[in-house]
């Protein structure tokens, strides 16, 4: 293992040309595990349905429309940063998109995305061309490029996407699912299969996060939101290889976050994966998990999203707590351990953010 646990953006430095304000932005800085004036705040599912500006959004447009117009996306990213004060937006899109766009049909009803499930290996054979997919999400790359084109010149915008294992998992059970046994079964009993499957969103995933990074996304973040399923050994045989190679596909200097929800027992892999920062949810201690990690590794965390709907006494209480035991370490963006929940009050949560910033404050 190399000395410097991070030798692909520390060793890039500001290879891609980041104007110097976005570069030495606090939420940059951390990323690169450097000092920082007060501890860099953003959150996942910041625009969202909490907030009054993206009910109103979604008044004019249906989901997956809103996900096709860039300018409506920037609109969502950009009114939801400004109003919580955060120190980064993200592109306002949906990790499912890449399935649509490789031919699995997709919609959104009232209890969540509903896919056509891939049956088998032929299935899996007829799927579209990956770069041909992914050049047909061109409308998120413009999304970034609104978004950027918004945004203070201090302000990263963080463009995702989906691991592939994850949107492997949503293309075989056409869902989110209990016990994810479709996809268990699918896995173990056709391994060839299975690799190609992921080898094709892999290239897709790949071909979107280098489009976001040109159009100017400073950071990116991989969701392997359902990678907690699998074991030690599963994860590490049948999905961290194809992680893995989505991150070294992000051009050099572009720092990478890779997060996955029930991951306790999976952080020392998400390391494994080549990023610059762990993003670690709501279970675990967050010193803990970071003194698991390699050293000079940064973590993104953990505050349990429901700690939002508590009186603010005790949400401050809490999160002073959070903040008291990685105090002194460098490399920590604060976050919560998942999405932002509908039933938040969006002042309670720009209170939040505000605080984490005073109660660092160097």
């Amino acid at each position: 293992m190399s000395s410097d646990p991070r030798p692909r953006l520390r060793s890039a430095g500001n290879r891609q040309g980041l104007p110097p304000a976005l570069w030495g932005s606090r939420f940059l800085r951390a990323c690169r595990g450097e000092p920082v004036e007060a501890t860099p705040v953003w959150l996942m599912r910041q625009a969202g349905r909490y907030l009054p500006s993206y009910r109103a959004l979604r008044t004019r447009h249906s989901f997956l429309a809103l996900c096709r117009n860039p300018q409506a996306c920037a609109e969502a990213a950009l009114t939801a940063r400004a109003f919580l004060e955060v120190d980064a937006s993200i592109v306002f899109s949906d990790i499912l998109l890449v399935l649509e766009a490789l031919g699995v049909p997709l919609s959104f009803a009232g209890d969540g995305p509903q896919l056509r499930p891939l049956a088998d290996a032929a299935a899996i054979a007829g799927l579209r061309d990956p770069l041909q997919a992914a050049a047909d999400l061109g409308f998120v790359a413009e999304a970034v490029r609104a978004t950027v084109a918004g945004s203070p010149p201090d302000i990263p915008c963080i463009g995702f996407a989906g691991a592939p294992f994850t949107l492997a998992a949503y293309a075989l059970e056409g869902g989110a699912s209990r016990g994810f046994l479709r996809t268990k079964r699918f896995l173990y009993a056709e391994p060839v299969a299975w690799q190609q499957l992921c080898e094709r969103l892999s290239a897709c995933v790949s071909a979107l996060i280098c489009a976001q990074v040109a159009a100017g996304a400073a950071c990116v973040q991989f969701f392997d939101s359902w990678a907690g399923t699998l074991s030690r050994a599963d994860y590490a045989e049948y999905a961290l290889p194809y992680l893995q190679r989505c991150v070294q596909a992000v051009p050099p200097g572009i720092a990478v976050i890779v997060f996955a929800t029930g991951s306790t027992h999976l952080l020392e892999l998400l390391a494994e994966s080549g990023a610059d920062v762990v993003g670690v949810d709501s279970g675990p201690d967050l010193l803990s998990a970071w003194q698991r990690l390699p050293p000079g590794l940064a973590v993104q965390g953990n505050l349990d999203p429901a700690w939002l709907l508590a009186p603010w006494n005790l949400l401050r209480a809490r999160t002073r707590e959070l903040l008291d035991r990685v105090r002194g370490r460098a490399g920590h963006i604060a976050n919560l351990g998942h999405g932002v929940l509908k039933d938040t009050d969006p002042w309670q949560a720009r209170a939040w953010v505000r605080y984490v910033h005073e109660a660092t404050r160097r």
